[in-house]
């Protein structure tokens, strides 16, 4: 039954106690009472930017951090609405989260999905709608490619330096892992473009690749959702009104529903 699985943790503890040398009876106890307990997938929300780096900057001067909040706020609470997941936050008011610490915050709560919003800007003006975006070390244009540089320097802006090597990505375990995860992600964004696109403007060859930090955890479904262009004067406009946000969060729940109806099953 979808949701009923058993925690990532503690089946690697039980792992643990048996290559300790604890009893295979005991481990296959323990095994069987923590599958009996039935646990609600976790997703864990990620408002973009924050405190002192504002994110892209619309025409009339709206910052990004100032759409990501309380559209992650809204998709929470239709999530929660649901009672088929938990749901956490990255952050909850105006304040600045490294990148890799969002992704750890994700990784300690043991997510069994990650999606980060966002809104962006383009050179373009006349240019508007959302796209979504998954990890991939060679972006699949140019666009995704600079977008992806801008978010990953964000640490930059609070003094934080990201780190030369990433432990997360070494080994060839979790180069297995990644490529699973990958493969889920994929399935999400597929998810996204189709039910996003039934409710708002999306742009051209809207699911899209790069390296984005906040991506990168390889045990962690992710996605990245630009949910509009603040470059664009009318689409401002309307990502400002709590009834947009509305409508962008009902559509990302229901892509997350749809999601763990199927290859987000444990």
């Amino acid at each position: 039954m979808a949701g009923q699985t058993i925690d990532r943790r503690r089946f690697n503890q039980l792992l643990a106690g048996l290559a300790a040398g604890a009893g295979v009876s005991h481990v296959m106890r323990a095994v069987s009472a923590a599958a009996a307990t039935p646990k609600l997938p976790l997703i864990m929300l990620d408002a973009g930017h924050g405190g002192v780096d504002p994110g892209a900057i619309g025409l009339a001067g709206t910052y990004e951090k100032d759409i990501s909040l309380p559209t992650v706020q809204e998709l929470a609470r239709q999530l929660e609405a649901t009672r088929r997941f938990q749901v956490r936050l990255t952050r909850r008011d105006d304040q600045f989260i490294p990148l890799a610490g969002r992704v750890a915050l994700a990784r300690r709560a043991d997510a069994q999905l990650f999606m980060s919003v966002h809104a962006d800007a383009l050179p373009d003006r006349q240019m508007r709608g959302a796209s979504v975006y998954t990890l991939s070390e060679q972006a699949s244009d140019k666009e995704a490619a600079a977008l992806a540089a801008r978010e990953n320097k964000a640490d930059l802006v609070a003094g934080v330096k990201l780190p030369s090597d990433d432990p997360v990505v070494s080994g060839i375990l979790i180069d297995l892992a990644r490529r699973q995860t990958n493969n889920l992600s994929i399935q999400l964004a597929q998810e996204l473009v189709s039910e996003l696109g039934r409710r708002v403007t999306l742009l051209r060859n809207s699911h899209r690749s790069a390296g984005f930090a906040v991506l990168k955890a390889p045990d962690i479904p992710s996605a990245l959702v630009e949910i509009g262009c603040l470059s664009n004067r009318d689409e401002e406009h309307a990502l400002r009104a709590s009834a947009y946000q509305a409508k962008v969060a009902q559509g990302l729940t229901r892509s997350i529903n749809e999601y763990f109806d199927t290859a987000g099953r444990a």
